[in-house]
């Protein structure tokens, strides 16, 4: 079956038309990139069904019919922290209680368990730990992937690698990618297969300082996925919204990840109008590679295979975006964003970011209902089944967190689409049992 664009009801005063989402869903229906001042309307919009429903359009022109889901299994390696994020629940320092870091043995024992349930995918991340060496984490990775052979280690968070490039005496302000560079490769040789997106938290100077000081700024965090895409590696990102940033700030979020992505696919070929003609004159300096967009009707999909397995290779795969949770950190006098913007934001994700491959509704932070209502508003995943999650825990839910296939496949279907299980790269899964193979194209 093919899933069409959604039509949402009209209030019971009428049908709700915002004249500005006009011009929009011109630009959108052409392919064509939105502007700061488009994405502005569309968080502005008191129709907010018509910014859902362009959405959707975009979602089912680049992924009709299907949605994806994955079996995967989260291993939050410690949760010391060097760091006190404002915004952070899961942080501690070494001697408080509750503080926790694993030793290679439980590690190894997860990898078996992972193997165990039919796992495809290691999501491995943690606090900057200020004690462990740098040859822990290339253990920890090698470890996976001695007990496990076929699984994909996705792992750690940009803050991270910048973390561990310090530890390792390798990152220097004056070449700090050299040292990016270094880390990256090492954890490749060990078997590293990706990154994830966290750490991104808003690209702001200002929420910067107020919320998160002491993380790395989005420069730094650009340039080691700029390095990951370089050696080959994919990447996803995230954007933490609703807590002190602005609107306008997620906005130029989205914007600088979208210059980045640019660069990325047009290494890997893909061609783009110019820059002078995708932004306004005044703004053309910035840009530094064509503007390209995955969303004009006909543009082929980025694959695993674009840029081939070496040197190259790599682009941003997802965007996800993660609501704020207030309850146990230092913000939690703030009320964090509701349902509805919620729903919002990631339907603007969707129509902003135009040459991003997928959209992650991510369960374990958005709830499963909502993941639906999002599947029709600009997602086509909806992640995995996680298992053991750490970092946020929504409403009082424990560390164990996990959702059957079952389950995940019945809230797709139920949204109208075609389950699809993926790998990490987003490619298809033929499953007997906990025995998989990815299905050759």
């Amino acid at each position: 079956m093919t899933q069409t664009a959604t039509s949402w009801p009209s209030t019971s005063a009428g049908p709700v038309f915002d004249g500005r989402l006009g011009s929009i869903r011109e630009k959108i229906v052409a392919g064509e990139r939105l502007t700061l001042e488009d994405g502005a309307a569309l968080f502005e919009s008191p129709d907010i069904w018509t910014v859902c429903e362009l959405a959707g359009l975009v979602r089912d022109r680049m992924h009709p019919g299907v949605a994806y889901y994955n079996i995967n299994r989260h291993l939050n390696y410690s949760n010391v922290c060097a760091l006190s994020c404002k915004f952070c629940e899961f942080y501690r320092k070494k001697d408080q209680p509750g503080a926790y870091t694993r030793s290679l043995d439980e590690i190894r024992a997860e990898a078996r368990s992972a193997i165990e349930s039919g796992a495809t995918e290691m999501h491995v991340v943690g606090g900057l730990h200020p004690y462990l060496p740098f040859e822990y984490y290339t253990d920890l990775v090698r470890a996976i992937r001695e007990e496990a052979p076929g699984i994909h280690v996705k792992g750690f968070t940009a803050v991270e690698i910048v973390h561990l490039a310090r530890i390792a005496k390798q990152y220097k302000a004056t070449d700090r990618t050299a040292g990016i560079r270094w880390v990256l490769s090492r954890l490749k040789e060990a078997g590293l297969g990706s990154l994830p997106g966290g750490g991104a938290e808003v690209f702001d100077d200002r929420v910067h300082d107020e919320a998160f000081k002491g993380k790395i700024r989005s420069d730094v965090w650009l340039d080691v996925h700029r390095v990951a895409h370089e050696l080959g590696l994919n990447s996803n990102c995230t954007i933490l919204y609703g807590h002190i940033e602005q609107r306008a700030e997620r906005l130029v979020h989205m914007d600088m990840l979208r210059r980045a992505q640019d660069e990325a696919l047009a290494r890997l070929g893909y061609e783009g109008v110019p820059a002078t003609e995708a932004q306004s004159a005044e703004r053309a300096h910035e840009v530094s590679a064509p503007c390209i967009t995955l969303t004009r009707p006909g543009v082929e999909q980025p694959t695993p295979d674009s840029g081939g397995p070496g040197e190259g290779g790599g682009y941003f795969q997802t965007i996800i975006p993660l609501p704020f949770f207030p309850d146990g950190s230092e913000l939690e006098y703030l009320p964090g964003p509701g349902g509805l913007e919620n729903l919002r934001m990631l339907a603007v994700c969707r129509l902003m970011l135009d040459n991003f491959p997928h959209v992650k509704a991510f369960w374990i932070m958005q709830t499963l209902p909502m993941s639906q209502l999002m599947l029709t508003s600009g997602a086509d995943d909806i992640d995995g089944t996680v298992v053991w999650y750490d970092i946020t825990k929504v409403g009082g839910a424990s560390t164990h967190q996990e959702v059957t296939v079952a389950s995940l496949t019945k809230a797709i279907r139920d949204a109208g689409y075609e389950p699809v299980e993926r790998d990490t790269l987003y490619r298809r899964v033929s499953r007997d049992g906990k025995d998989w193979s990815v299905v050759q194209s």
